[in-house]
């Protein structure tokens, strides 16, 4: 079995439109199971890590695999086992959308196009949803709910996805400090449940990057630093 979720060889990356690289010659392994934080200033492609990690961002050298396979702009099936979540994604108060709606868009990968859900998709909605939590919210739209309860609704659709590897930008941008330690308590009992390989990107302290296995520091596009810590608490 590899023994790796994500391996990043020389990796360097552009932009479209740019003439400067954003990220160069990355070198970055992160085990199975691991917890790993990417920090540095604002510029310092971080969110850009993230989206090469996910197949979003073409490389233009080195060598990327995630999952063991080389990531390409045609690995779907292999993108359908990363949960993504983009920094300070928040619904307006006139979204349309349910909360279990939102929720549903995570089976999207397993449904294919054009097919309803099924019973087992209903389920896979109902058990994440009070997995967080948040199964009294069901039916609440979600444009409706506090910037907290909308968080919990994303990490409720990365559980229905049934993910291998969870990407975070920024998850606690923008919360209150008890919503703060609520969603970071959260995201390291589903990342422990799920036995996932979760990479995250953080300006603050607290609970979720003191739990960490590994702190990347990024600046310029480079790493800089990389320190192992080995201290994953709950």
């Amino acid at each position: 079995m590899e023994d790796r979720s994500i391996e990043l060889t020389n990796v360097s990356a552009v932009y479209e439109g740019e003439s400067l690289p954003a990220l160069h010659e990355i070198n970055l392994t992160i085990e199975h199971g691991e917890i790993a934080a990417i920090v540095g200033p604002n510029g310092a492609g971080k969110t850009t890590l993230l989206e090469v990690i996910n197949g979003l961002l073409p490389i233009t050298s080195g060598r990327r695999r995630v999952l063991g396979e080389i990531v390409t702009s045609g690995s779907h099936r292999l993108r359908q086992q990363i949960a993504y979540l983009p920094q300070d994604l928040a619904f307006d108060p006139v979204t349309p959308f349910l909360a279990r709606d939102v929720v549903l868009m995570g089976r999207f990968a397993q449904l294919g196009p054009f097919r309803l859900p099924r019973r087992d998709d209903r389920a896979a909605i109902s058990q994440a949803m009070a997995s967080v939590g948040i199964d009294g919210l069901s039916r609440r739209p979600i444009g409706r709910l506090s910037g907290g309860q909308q968080r919990k609704v994303l990490l409720a659709r990365v559980i229905a996805r049934h993910p291998q590897i969870l990407l975070l930008d920024e998850p606690m941008a923008n919360l209150d400090p008890d919503a703060k330690s609520d969603i970071s308590h959260l995201i390291l009992r589903i990342h422990a449940e799920l036995s996932l390989s979760t990479l995250f990107v953080s300006h603050e302290s607290g609970p979720l990057l003191d739990s960490a296995d590994r702190i990347v520091t990024l600046e310029g596009g480079r790493i800089v630093e990389t320190a192992v810590t080995g201290a994953r608490t709950l």
